[in-house]
């Protein structure tokens, strides 16, 4: 098996992820069905998560939660610190996709520069 071939697989899974993240944007938050459908009917599932999806929003939690796992990630040595920052990094995917942008730049980058640091 080549070395390369858990970069790929992992590339792979974090182009996904940010194809699912642009999905939900653009397939629930932003799609102006949803609001007229969780007008008429707002005991419906899809609007629930919608709802909770939009106060997670609204109060940073994507934002706040990838910039803490990168930061613990760049600190936790070996092996844990590395699934650490691809845990970082599919948190912060979606963080840049939906609207918490600010935190979650700082850490892809952090989470970023831990995924390429040595392992030894």
């Amino acid at each position: 098996m080549s070395r390369r071939l858990p970069v790929i697989l992992l590339l792979l899974a974090l182009a996904l992820w940010l194809a699912a993240s642009y999905g939900v944007r653009f397939g629930l938050m932003e799609d102006s069905r949803w609001v007229g459908i969780c007008a008429d009917e707002a005991t419906r599932w899809e609007c629930g998560v919608r709802a909770q999806l939009g106060w997670a929003i609204h109060f940073g939690v994507f934002g706040k939660l990838a910039s803490g796992l990168a930061l613990l990630a760049f600190f936790v040595p070996r092996r844990a610190g590395w699934w650490l920052a691809v845990l970082a990094m599919l948190v912060t995917l979606p963080a840049l996709v939906l609207y918490n942008a600010g935190l979650a730049v700082f850490a892809v980058v952090l989470a970023g520069l831990r995924l390429v640091r040595a392992t030894s």
